[in-house]
């Protein structure tokens, strides 16, 4: 089982990267593609990898927070690797543990995957059990507004990693309007003010 990799990322996609390792590329699964710069010096990324009968897939995180956190959810019943990614998405671990402590159903349920009773269960399964995570938050906040709006490369690659870790594209449609309201953000800062409007 790997616990980490060190490489030079060469692909970003909505859903994934491309990890360089001396030579093998490595396509990894994660949360925030884009906070992952192309080209840059060597990158250490915490992996989990997923063995089935029909499948060898490998989950990428930044930090070994993430994929503690990442492997509790897929402890859960019900929540298999691409509902935990959506839900890590959102980098915020504080409204995620506290959701789970005050039972807030209505909270987990706006994550893509997750029903009601999935929601029950991650509580059921992890009320008490989150203590020892960091609650640092990463979201983005107070963009600028601009009056001009212009669907750019960054919001379109946004919107196809919303898509990605599951919303609908009625849900993604929904909030396009508010990004593009925004100039001069980063794809990774799009995606978690897209994150942050769906979790409204």
């Amino acid at each position: 089982m790997f616990e980490f990799l060190e490489g030079t990322i060469t692909d970003v996609r909505p859903d994934s990267i491309v990890i360089n390792v001396n030579g093998l590329g490595f396509l990894v699964y994660t949360p925030d593609p884009y906070k992952f710069d192309i080209g840059a010096d060597v990158q250490r990324i915490y992996v989990y990898q997923a063995v089935s009968e029909n499948s060898n897939l490998l989950y990428g995180f930044h930090d070994a927070e993430d994929k503690r956190l990442f492997l509790k959810l897929i402890a859960v019943s019900g929540i298999g690797p691409k509902s935990a990614l959506a839900i890590l998405a959102g980098n915020d671990r504080k409204g995620l543990v506290t959701a789970i402590t005050n039972e807030d159903v209505k909270f987990l349920t706006k994550f893509p995957g997750v029903g009601k009773k999935t929601a029950q269960q991650i509580i059921l399964d992890l009320q008490g059990k989150l203590g020892e995570l960091s609650l640092e938050t990463d979201l983005f906040s107070s963009p600028h507004i601009s009056q001009q709006a212009e669907v750019t490369s960054e919001v379109d690659d946004a919107l196809a990693a919303l898509t990605a870790l599951g919303y609908s594209e009625k849900q993604v449609n929904k909030i396009k309007d508010d990004l593009v309201q925004q100039t001069g953000l980063s794809t990774d800062e799009y995606l978690s003010l897209g994150l942050k409007l769906l979790m409204k």
